[in-house]
C-alpha cells in the first residue's frame, strides 16, 4: 500500500536559533521522503532565518519557501494549506523538534482512529538550560499550571482533546471548515480546532507522538508571553463567530479578578483580608501538593515553583482582564455603529 502524500508547513519568522534544530529534525523523520513536500513559510524574518532555510533548500530540493508578508502565524498557515497537495497536512511549529517517527505514526493513527487532527505530548525544556528556564517549563507542563491542556501534561491512554500542537490534520477538513482566521494573531489554532470540534471532528492526542518545545528561559519573556496568551485567551470573542475558548481559559482571568476585589473590599472590611490569607495558604498547598508531582527528587526547587506559579496565573490573568476590556469595548462599538444605522 502507498503511504498518502503529506504535506509539511513549517511556519516562522525570526527563528535563526531554532529552524535549523527543527528541519533536521523532520528531515530525519523515517516517512518516505518522495512522499512528503515541505512548505517553510517565512513572515519576513529580520534575523538569519531565511537565510539558513534557503541554504537548507539548495541541499533538499523538497524543501519550497513562501514569504508570508502579513507577517502573522494563520497567514503563514493559509497560504501553506493553499498550495499543498497532501492528503495529510501538518502544521509545524519551527520553536520545537520532532521525533523521528513524528510523521509515520500521525499518519497511522489518523488513518487507523479515522481522526481529522492527530498530535502528541510536548516535551517542554528549557532552551537554555538554566534554572529559570527549568522552572518555567515545570510549570507549563504542569496540571496545576495549565489546566487540562492534555498536550502539555501529557496522558497515558489516547485522548480526544480540544486542541493539539503539530497537528496532521485531514485534507478535506479545510475544505469543509475553511482556513485559519487570520484577525487571530494568537489563538487562531485553538479557535480553529474548536471550531471543527463542535461540528463533529476528532482530535487525537495520542502519548506516544513526541514533540520537544523549547520554552522561554528568562523570567521577562516568560511574562510578556504570559501577558500575550491571556489577551488572547479571551479576545477572540470579539472576533470569532461561534464561542472560541474553554471554560479553563476564564479561571486566571477569575483568579486575578477575585484578587483585585479582595484587595479593594479588604480597605473597608478588615475581615475579608482573612479571607484573603486564607486562600493565600490554600494556594500555596495546591502548589507545593502539585509541584512534588514530577520533582524528581529536586526538592530544592519547592520554594521557588509557588512563586512561577502565582507568576504565571497572574500576568495571565492580568492579560485575560485586558483581553475581556477589549471585548467590552469592541461590542459598545459595535453596538453604537448599529445604533447610528438604525
Amino acid at each position: 500500500m502507498t503511504s498518502p502524500l503529506i504535506s509539511v508547513i513549517i511556519a516562522c519568522r525570526n527563528e535563526e536559533v531554532y529552524i535549523s534544530k527543527c528541519l533536521d529534525s523532520l528531515i530525519a523523520n523515517d516517512y518516505p521522503k518522495d512522499r512528503t513536500e515541505f512548505f517553510v513559510i517565512d513572515g519576513l524574518s529580520t534575523d538569519r532565518t531565511l537565510e539558513i532555510v534557503q541554504d537548507y533548500q539548495v541541499r533538499f530540493p523538497f524543501i519550497k519557501i513562501f514569504s508570508n508578508p502579513k507577517k502573522v502565524f494563520p497567514a503563514a498557515l493559509n497560504i501553506g494549506i493553499k498550495v499543498s497537495g497532501g492528503d495529510l497536512i501538518f502544521i509545524i511549529g519551527a520553536h520545537a523538534t520532532y521525533d523521528m517517527d513524528y510523521f509515520s505514526k500521525c499518519v497511522k493513527y489518523s488513518l487507523e482512529y479515522n481522526a481529522d487532527n492527530v498530535g502528541g505530548v510536548l516535551n517542554t525544556i528549557s532552551a537554555d538550560h538554566n534554572l529559570t528556564g527549568y522552572l518555567i517549563s515545570f510549570v507549563l507542563s504542569n496540571s496545576f499550571g495549565v489546566g487540562n491542556s492534555k498536550f502539555r501534561t501529557g496522558s497515558v491512554d489516547i485522548t480526544e482533546v480540544d486542541t493539539v500542537f503539530g497537528g496532521c490534520y485531514k485534507k478535506e477538513v479545510f475544505q469543509s471548515y475553511g482556513l485559519f482566521l487570520e484577525s487571530l494573531t494568537s489563538s487562531s489554532d485553538y479557535e480553529f480546532n474548536n471550531r471543527i470540534k463542535k461540528q463533529g471532528a476528532i482530535i487525537l492526542m495520542v502519548p506516544e507522538i513526541k514533540v520537544t518545545y523549547y520554552t522561554r528561559s528568562t523570567l521577562k519573556k516568560f511574562i510578556i508571553n504570559n501577558v500575550r496568551n491571556g489577551f488572547w485567551a479571551i479576545y477572540p470573542i470579539a472576533l470569532a463567530k461561534r464561542f472560541p475558548i474553554s471554560v479553563r481559559h476564564f479561571i486566571p482571568l477569575i483568579f486575578v479578578s477575585g484578587i483585585i476585589f479582595l484587595i479593594i473590599v479588604s480597605i473597608i472590611w478588615s475581615f475579608f483580608l482573612v479571607v484573603s490569607l486564607v486562600l493565600l495558604i490554600f494556594y500555596l498547598i495546591g502548589s507545593l501538593y502539585f509541584s512534588c508531582e514530577k520533582i524528581d527528587k529536586k526538592y530544592y526547587l519547592l520554594p521557588f515553583l509557588p512563586i512561577l506559579f502565582f507568576i504565571l496565573h497572574l500576568t495571565y490573568g492580568i492579560g485575560s482582564i485586558w483581553g475581556a476590556i477589549r471585548v467590552m469595548l469592541f461590542k459598545m462599538n459595535n453596538l453604537g455603529r448599529s445604533s447610528l444605522l438604525l
